[in-house]
């Protein structure tokens, strides 16, 4: 509704600017900010541009006189402005009329469960790659935050259309694994008895000593006679299956589901990367330099070129990751997402240049970054670090606060800003715990749907004079209703999430405002049957956006 109505003033605003200019012999100057956006401060209307300022130079006018011209020649439909203005320099704030936004509720009804929803990615297949911790732990806050982000940006595309696959890049090979081998390899000696040294760069988390005691308790003293190698081999694989079940049996509890598990091992046994980098070299794109092979990556804007293949003959893990996105495209998908720890933003050039070798556009693969989780309790930091086993697991998180309170509260900033994660705060069932005041706002709306069921007149009475929602604060709910689609939309193609919840939580505070102020149920029936129209059109609202959320809409609390 609201999209529409920005279309139809876009274009009826262009066909002025244009008129103007052409007045004047010019043309319109590159990057002119055509665009209506809803002012933060609803004071300054409910759409505004600032079309005038990019125009005033080439028209050789002042901002605010042009935009007065602007305004005098929009001849805008009192079906739906109430008043449009020039405002400070010459911002063009309209109003829009309260009935034309009361409007709005019956499409939300029409929708039902599917509101905002719509079909611009018209079947495109997405990739969204998320998580893909290296298998040598449990997975910590971190990784939970980037599964939060992953999962809910796979639901918004998808809301839009996006034909959407979920998936889950397992590095099972290298030195790492080598590293996880040999560290249980020492605590399986160690637990029987067996002097043994511990790898200097080994990990030592207590669920190492897990480990080899679940293999002890499977093998004995079996692989005391073994060939050391043989014993590490053992010993890795052991623990990559053991970890990765744990890994499996936490992104469950939390919600989150992949299509896939791709395991870097395959890349190799189908020769994967051998063939992406013959396919480079083919286009000229390969080099022989010091022994190494190396990939002519400063060709597509990289800041250097990367070596694929080690001097010693090994290769590099930029040669995984070439493979890997190869074979992301051969298997038919138009966008690639990548959600990476902030740590790895170094790696964004390289990748972009080798989508582009590749054959694609740049815009075809996109890296969301996620930063680091400040996890708290109370005042106090908690310090995590994999390797040392100084780290609170997410399984240990979610047990605690529940998976409800983890996945909201991780996506309360934008995934590249840093996180404050409070326990306290997260399990509190108090109006500061951010999850707990949403899901509180349905509930209390449930509430009034069932008091109205008991008055007899919900859910029979369907045609309620929405001319008696008149108060400022039923308006201002009802236009954050009508805004949802846009919301979903902006969210969904800007890849930021954290939308969602911010809309939540100013949804919310208008929900509990308007509920402490104003009786839903009263002796004035007109009344009550269009502020239960409104509960239930907020409900609906509500439960969409948390159901994209991966989480809960209780009825009752």
């Amino acid at each position: 509704m609201i999209r529409e109505l920005k279309e139809q003033l876009n274009h009826r605003l262009e066909e002025i600017a244009l008129s103007i200019l052409a007045d004047l012999g010019e043309k319109p100057p590159e990057g002119v900010t055509l665009a209506w956006v809803a002012p933060s401060n609803p004071t300054l209307g409910d759409l505004s541009t600032p079309i005038a300022f990019s125009l005033a130079k080439v028209a050789r006018r002042r901002p605010r006189d042009l935009a007065a011209e602007l305004v005098a020649r929009l001849d805008l439909s009192p079906e739906f402005c109430e008043k449009v203005e020039v405002a400070g320099t010459g911002y063009i704030n309209l109003y829009l009329k309260p009935e034309w936004w009361r409007k709005g509720l019956q499409e939300v009804f029409d929708q039902g469960e599917g509101y905002g929803h719509r079909v611009l990615g018209k079947g495109r297949k997405v990739l969204v790659e998320f998580v893909s911790a290296n298998p040598t732990g449990p997975l910590h806050v971190g990784h939970g935050r980037g599964a939060a982000v992953g999962d809910v940006l796979a639901n918004l595309l998808s809301a839009m259309g996006f034909v959407v696959r979920r998936e889950y890049y397992v590095n099972d090979a290298g030195t790492q694994m080598d590293i996880l081998g040999r560290s249980v390899w020492a605590r399986y000696q160690e637990s029987l008895g067996v002097d043994s040294s511990f790898p200097e760069n080994g990990y030592r988390g207590g669920y190492i000593r897990d480990l080899a005691s679940e293999l002890i308790a499977e093998k004995g003293r079996a692989l005391l006679d073994l060939p050391i190698e043989e014993t590490v081999s053992l010993c890795r694989e052991f623990a990559i299956h053991q970890i990765l079940e744990e890994i499996r049996g936490d992104l469950a509890q939390f919600g989150v589901s992949f299509d896939q598990w791709f395991f870097e091992k395959t890349l190799y046994e189908h020769n994967d990367a051998s063939k992406a980098i013959a396919e480079l070299e083919g286009k000229g794109l390969i080099y022989r330099s010091e022994g190494a092979l190396w990939f002519s990556s400063t060709r597509f804007g990289d800041d250097k070129d990367r070596v694929l293949i080690r001097e010693t003959g090994e290769p590099t893990y930029f040669a995984s990751d070439v493979a890997y996105h190869a074979d992301k495209f051969r298997r038919g998908f138009d966008l690639l997402i990548d959600i990476w720890g902030a740590d790895h933003h170094g790696y964004i050039l390289r990748m972009k240049a080798l989508v582009q070798a590749l054959g694609h556009p740049a815009d075809s693969f996109h890296v969301l970054l996620v930063q680091l989780v400040n996890l708290l309790r109370g005042a106090k930091p908690i310090p995590m670090s994999t390797r040392a086993g100084e780290f609170v697991p997410l399984a240990e998180v979610i047990s605690e606060v529940g998976a409800d309170a983890a996945r909201y509260i991780f996506l309360t900033r934008r995934s590249d800003s840093h996180l404050d994660f409070d326990l306290e705060v997260a399990k509190a069932q108090s109006m500061e715990n951010p999850v707990y005041y949403v899901q509180y706002a349905h509930a209390r709306l449930c509430s009034v749907l069932r008091e109205a069921e008991k008055a007899g007149f919900y859910p029979q009475e369907r045609n309620p004079d929405l001319d008696l929602l008149s108060l400022e604060e039923e308006l201002s709910i009802i236009k954050r209703l009508v805004l949802y689609p846009e919301i979903l939309q902006d969210a969904a193609l800007a890849y930021e999430p954290h939308r969602i919840t911010v809309y939540l939580q100013e949804l919310a505070s208008a929900i509990h405002s308007y509920y402490n102020k104003c009786r839903f149920i009263s002796e004035d029936r007109p009344l009550s049957v269009a502020r239960v129209y409104l509960a239930q059109a907020i409900l609906i609202v509500l439960k969409s956006a948390l159901f994209l959320l991966g989480v809960a809409a209780p009825q009752r609390m």
